[in-house]
């Protein structure tokens, strides 16, 4: 080995010690500074909370006095001073070795919140409800025919009240006719004054016309569903349609299935925080915009989208009931509609009416009709009018059947539509 070599060797071992040893002191100084931070912070904790205990007893006891306390105590001065040292302390080290010297800190102890979930009620004690409700409702159609009916003689006078009674009922014109002819050759009802077989007479009437053969199932319900199934809600605000989303939701969540809720109500205010509320009382997620006035098909988009990531069993579209003019409700529905088939198919597109707006709102029910093509009809506030005949009339109008009808303003007070329920209910004694 030659000397140039044995040099280098040499060098490269003393360059090595010397990082070594300069690495260590380093490290020591770093410790040290460190150190001293410690020190200092704990220095300045002491006395702060020193002054504050002592200004706190100074305040108390200026107050008795009736004495203002400004002057500063020692160990008041004490804490300003450990605060500069601190500070001085703390100048030209790295960001992550400077001190923290806010030590007014609360650590977040995680607690656990109780749900507010509710538990909804199941299809059998909302169809009780159903004719509780309908029974106890003012001045039901059904009484008012049965209490013609159930005379001894009845004159034509009498026949033109029976029409009269069911056209004020909504049941229309048509319809009204029909029934009345076939109550006219009944033998039951002109043969005897029975009671009992007049009642039997008119329900089964009432019964044919309501239709017991209709599928009135929800198409999220059929074993042939598609998964998840998409459910747009439409209709004119003020009828409870973005109430009625929030029902439905809970009327499925009653049925252990996952449900998720897409505000595309963008445009009247508060109609998306409604919407949350619903969903928050029955565990139920929502896909909405962050401001009034978004794209409503945007929403819709992204909902379904959410819904298919999720696996949901069900997406309630929530729609705006701006009803400007049909041309511009036709786009806008069919803009939702398109948007959201780009991920999942629709199912289902439920009208929501008003029941006590009767034969008024059959027009903007047939706009909507056109502009977007309805499965079925939710009628809300059915218990509380006397026009339950609107049944009949939305089905035999649109050709689709009523599928879910709101008997009240309780978060449950949607219940499947059972055509023998709500003829019981109107000719409950």
């Amino acid at each position: 080995m030659d000397m140039n070599t044995i040099i280098a060797i040499v060098a490269v071992v003393v360059v090595a010690a010397l990082f070594i040893v300069g690495g260590v002191w380093m490290d020591r100084s770093r410790k040290r500074a460190l150190r001293r931070n410690d020190e200092a912070a704990k220095a300045k904790a002491d006395a702060r909370l020193a002054a504050e205990a002592e200004a706190e007893a100074a305040a108390k006891q200026a107050q008795k006095s009736g004495q203002p306390a400004t002057e500063l105590t020692p160990s008041q001065r004490a804490a300003q001073q450990a605060q500069e040292q601190t500070s001085e302390m703390s100048e030209g080290l790295p960001e992550s070795e400077m001190l923290v010297t806010d030590l007014n800190l609360v650590e977040e102890v995680p607690v656990t919140v109780e749900q507010k979930t509710e538990k909804p009620a199941g299809r059998t004690s909302r169809l009780q409800r159903l004719r509780e409700r309908l029974s106890k409702s003012a001045n039901p159609f059904g009484k008012a025919l049965f209490n013609i009916l159930a005379k001894d003689h009845l004159t034509e006078s009498d026949w033109e009240d029976v029409e009269d009674t069911l056209l004020m009922a909504d049941v229309g014109a048509e319809a009204s006719e029909h029934l009345v002819d076939q109550l006219r050759t009944d033998a039951r009802v002109t043969g005897t004054s029975d009671a009992a077989q007049v009642r039997e007479a008119l329900r089964s009437q009432l019964l044919d016309l309501v239709g017991t053969d209709v599928d009135r199932r929800l198409n999220a319900d059929k074993p042939d569903a598609n998964h998840p199934s998409v459910i747009i809600m439409v209709g004119v605000n003020g009828t409870g349609k973005t109430t009625t989303a929030g029902k439905l939701a809970r009327l499925f969540v009653s049925q252990d299935k996952q449900v998720l809720l897409g505000a595309a109500d963008t445009f009247r205010a508060a109609a998306a925080d409604q919407l949350e509320t619903w969903g928050a009382k029955a565990g139920v997620p929502i896909v909405r915009s962050d401001h009034d006035g978004a794209d409503p098909a945007s929403v819709a988009f992204e909902a379904s989208a959410k819904a298919k990531e999720l696996d949901s069993d069900v997406l309630i579209i929530d729609t705006a009931g701006r009803l400007q003019n049909k041309a511009n409700l036709m786009d806008e529905l069919g803009k939702i509609r398109r948007v959201t088939e780009k991920n999942l198919p629709v199912d289902e597109v439920l009208l929501v009416l008003d029941a006590t707006t009767g034969q008024n709102g059959m027009t903007q029910a047939k706009v909507f009709a056109e502009a977007i093509g309805i499965t079925g009809v939710v009628l809300t506030k059915l218990d509380g009018s006397a026009k339950g005949g609107i049944v009949i009339a939305v089905q035999k109008e649109l050709g689709v059947p009523v599928k879910l009808v709101g008997v009240g303003e309780g978060p449950d007070d949607l219940a499947p539509f059972d055509a023998e329920s709500f003829v019981d209910g109107i000719l409950a004694e």
